[in-house]
């Protein structure tokens, strides 16, 4: 071993002179997971033929950099091993591994509360975990291995003809074995136990260590260099995911598992470098690995085992952190989500090695893609890959952000955070897990998410290429990384830092409680809703403990670089504490009791943030948000806003208050055997079928209906309404009106009626006779009623109509309503902000469903 280890160590050592670019030297698109899909699924021999003709065209110059390497760099190699050689090479007078990370907190030990949002999100998430079969997620891994194959394998990209197939029983794993310390749901435990004892019997029954869903046939094509599609993407996935079932679940199962199949691939690796060079391995990592590295070190640091440190910088992807090294921000092209995650294991080896130039890597990388390569959500990656440096502007459509990205991106910064206690880190986790993760969901439908997040004008997830993924047919990359995120919600809210006083760090502020057994204390956070009538984050923290603690402790809450001083208040048991400016924690010590209570306030603000593009002609392109919440208009692309004089935010956005809800309706009428509604189509006023909640045609059947006398128009009743005047203003045109333009004229909606009254009408109880409908008829034309026609089909345009005896039959019931609830209602989280051509409702981007948004907008003077 101490001779491979050496040649592999003279080698790698050779890769931080690399200044050269090219380092993905398979045909460009094969690095996007939808492109290859569409490929691999293709009848198409002539197009598959065209494309690999492209596959590894280009050598990498990893020989040329050899060369230039002294071959006599050790003299000690038989007094060593392997890795304590490495570290003294690096640190001749010793080193001592940084101990001042700020510690993880078990998941185990942390439970969100049923009032938040991070809850209901991990509760939608834990509902998919448990519909999915055992014998579905397991069946290609059994076909592999020759065993009965029960039940009926997933399609997509479980599909047993996939070459990815595998990949997403790794998330799983990992998925439920958070989920198992989030929750402790039984049900789970029983599951995801039941699909590693199924593994388990695969790797023995293939008896090598070997285990995938696939043949190793594919790992003979990666080493020749032939085309195939990353297949050490998936067994990094099955590592991490036994892994997790160890350090989560203590499953000593999973872990023996484990380390054979890393036994397996240590040897087929050792066989490749034997068998050829290291280059050969170098330029085998220009396919797709994951985070092999980054479960490797995490491995080692379980097992010590110097075997799995080697193998472990065997995927260190040096033509990529090379440039990362040398501080080049030259990362356009590349298809972000294959190296985010070799960042990431780069972060590892810092840990585990101690090596400072990977400290400076994942630093450099962190502050380019936060620079010049992410947008408003914190979210990078355009169609997979990453564009020029600030030049976001053109990207914008619907391919923004692949959801893997953003899973990623948020590990990078957690370990940043945990190293550095920088609050920059801090922010952009809150920003990036509020609006890159929470917004993938479609609500709380379980199983349910999207691949790309789009960003562009009058976009929708459910337009995007891929749209809204299915239960049980889609299973992408980003489905994987879906379900893991919303199993560790919980997992970046406390960070623990050891010393003589045991500190605590409050980074982010979800409602939770954590049993802190350092402080020997339960906290209970308590995060009040955010609104936007109310522009303040409310924090109350308690305390409780099985015994009283016996040694003083420090909290450190984060003062978010998002607020201002003005406003701002921390109280502990009713008495002002001193708070530090924004970006900034407060430090409270002292021995707790469960008499304490420590009370925060922080002003949110309204901002705008402009485009990650240096291009003048872009300078106008701006994102607005309130707090870390991304706020999108519900529009279908009209983008424009003039401030004109306005001097501050507030003058051009105002909150919607919170009793708006009260005023919204929609009016349904039946023809035929369908359900029909009052709706705004493209400015005219027509009857469209009964839409389903989440939609753009849901918006467009909601009014807010403005009692014309009264200060007050919450609706409790029809009697509260009945007799009274009323105008009809559009749920997502705030300040616009319904119009009538005269008899028999259609029914319109304008920002600026013609005639004063015409925007006014009269509820008065319904022409038909029923108990539940209303009649809508003008004000200024007594006698004349909104009216729909008779067996009408969905697009018919209403008009005004006036009834006479000589009215065809059928009138009464064709200008009768029933007013329900409207359909759709305002975010807590809804402001109204004025346009150039039309007033812009917004709402914060995590509550979109199917509704059509435009994140960035237009604004100018």
């Amino acid at each position: 071993m101490k001779n491979f280890a050496f040649k592999v160590l003279v080698l790698f050592l050779s890769c931080w002179v690399a200044l050269c670019k090219e380092c993905t030297n398979s045909f460009p698109q094969l690095a996007s997971h939808t492109f290859r899909y569409e490929l691999l699924s293709s009848k198409n021999e002539t197009w598959k033929k065209e494309v690999y003709s492209h596959y590894h065209l280009t050598p990498t110059d990893d020989s040329a950099w050899s060369n230039l390497l002294p071959r006599k760099m050790l003299s000690e190699t038989d007094e060593f091993s392997w890795t304590m050689m490495y570290r003294k090479m690096k640190n001749p007078d010793g080193f001592k591994l940084a101990g001042d990370f700020l510690k993880e907190v078990s998941l185990h030990d942390v439970k969100l509360d049923p009032s938040s949002l991070h809850w209901r999100a991990q509760q939608t998430n834990l509902e998919y975990l448990l519909m999915l079969d055992v014998d579905s997620l397991v069946w290609s891994f059994r076909k592999t291995a020759g065993l009965p194959t029960p039940g009926k394998a997933y399609e997509g990209w479980e599909d047993p003809t996939c070459e990815l197939r595998g990949h997403f029983v790794g998330h799983y794993l990992s998925a439920s074995a958070h989920m198992w310390a989030s929750t402790h749901n039984v049900t789970l435990k029983e599951k995801m136990t039941a699909v590693v004892s199924a593994l388990s019997e695969c790797q023995n029954k293939m008896g090598s260590g070997y285990l995938s869903a696939f043949p190793s046939e594919q790992f003979d094509r990666f080493e020749a260099l032939k085309p195939v599609w990353a297949p050490y993407y998936t067994i990094h996935k099955i590592l991490a995911g036994l892994l997790d079932q160890y350090t989560f679940a203590d499953n000593t199962q999973a872990l023996k598992m484990t380390k054979w199949m890393v036994e397996y691939f240590y040897n087929r690796v050792q066989n490749v470098i034997t068998k050829y060079s290291v280059e050969r391995q170098w330029n085998s990592l220009n396919e797709e690995t994951g985070g092999m590295n980054d479960v490797l070190y995490r491995l080692y640091t379980i097992t010590q085992d110097p075997k799995q440190l080697l193998l472990a910088h065997l995927f260190d992807k040096p033509c990529f952190l090379g440039l990362l090294a040398m501080q080049a921000d030259d990362i356009s092209g590349f298809h972000a989500n294959t190296h985010i995650p070799v960042v990431i294991g780069s972060q590892m080896r810092y840990e585990v090695i101690g090596d400072p130039l990977y400290k400076v890597i994942g630093t450099f990388f962190m502050d380019i893609v936060n620079a010049s390569h992410s947008y408003a959500t914190g979210g990078t990656s355009a169609g997979e890959f990453w564009s020029d440096p600030k030049r976001l502007a053109s990207t914008l459509g619907t391919e923004n952000e692949e959801s893997c990205t953003t899973y990623n991106m948020l590990k990078v910064s957690r370990h940043l955070f945990r190293w550095t206690k920088e609050m920059v880190y801090a922010d952009y986790y809150e920003r990036a897990l509020t609006n890159g993760v929470l917004s993938i969901q479609r609500g709380t439908e379980p199983g349910v998410m999207i691949y790309m997040l789009p960003l562009g004008r009058g976009d929708s997830k459910a337009k995007s290429y891929h749209g809204w993924g299915t239960r049980f047919s889609s299973f992408w990359c980003c489905y994987g990384t879906g379900i893991e995120s919303f199993s560790k919600l919980g997992d970046s809210i406390y960070f623990e830092e050891e010393g003589n006083v045991p500190g605590l760090y409050i980074i982010q502020y979800i409602s939770s409680s954590l049993d802190w057994k350092s402080g020997n204390i339960v906290l209970n956070q308590k995060v009040d809703p955010v609104v936007s009538w109310d522009p303040y984050l409310r924090m109350t923290h308690t305390f409780s403990s099985k015994q009283e603690a016996s040694q003083s402790s420090s909290l450190n809450l984060r003062i978010p670089l998002w607020t201002n001083s003005n406003g701002a208040k921390a109280t502990l048991n009713g008495q002002s504490l001193s708070l530090p400016a924004p970006g900034n924690f407060i430090s409270v010590t002292k021995r707790w009791s469960s008499t304490d209570k420590l009370t925060i306030q922080l002003p949110i603000n309204l901002r705008t943030e402009a485009i990650k593009d240096d291009q003048p002609a872009y300078a106008s392109i701006q994102a607005i948000l309130y707090g870390p919440y991304l706020l999108a208009g519900h529009t279908s692309g009209d983008w424009d806003i003039k401030t004109g004089s306005a001097k501050s935010l507030s003058d051009w956005i105002t909150p919607i208050p919170a009793s708006y809800n009260g005023q919204l309706v929609t009016f349904a009428q039946e023809s035929g055997n369908s359900a029909f509604v009052l709706s705004n189509s493209n400015q005219s006023i027509t009857m469209e079928k009964f839409p389903e909640s989440g939609t753009d045609a849901a918006l467009h059947a909601t009014f807010r209906l403005i009692m014309k006398e009264e200060s007050s128009s919450e609706v409790s009743s029809l009697k509260d309404v009945i007799g009274k005047s009323v105008m009809l203003e559009p749920f997502d045109f705030p300040g616009m009106l319904v119009v009538q333009q005269g008899t028999d004229g259609e029914i319109v909606v304008s920002d600026s009626p013609k005639e004063g009254d015409s925007s006014v009408f009269r509820l008065v109880a319904g022409l038909d006779g029923k108990d539940e409908t209303i009649s809508l008829e003008a004000v200024n034309q007594k006698g004349c009623f909104v009216y729909s026609g008779m067996n009408f089909n969905s697009g018919a345009s209403l008009k005004l109509s006036c009834s006479t005896e000589s009215s065809e039959d059928g009138f009464n019931e064709a200008a009768s309503f029933v007013m329900e609830k409207g359909i759709s209602e305002y975010h807590s989280i809804s402001f109204l902000a004025k346009g150039a051509r039309r007033n812009f409702l917004l709402a914060p981007l995590l509550s979109f469903r199917d509704e059509t948004y435009t994140v960035y907008f237009n604004i100018q003077d």
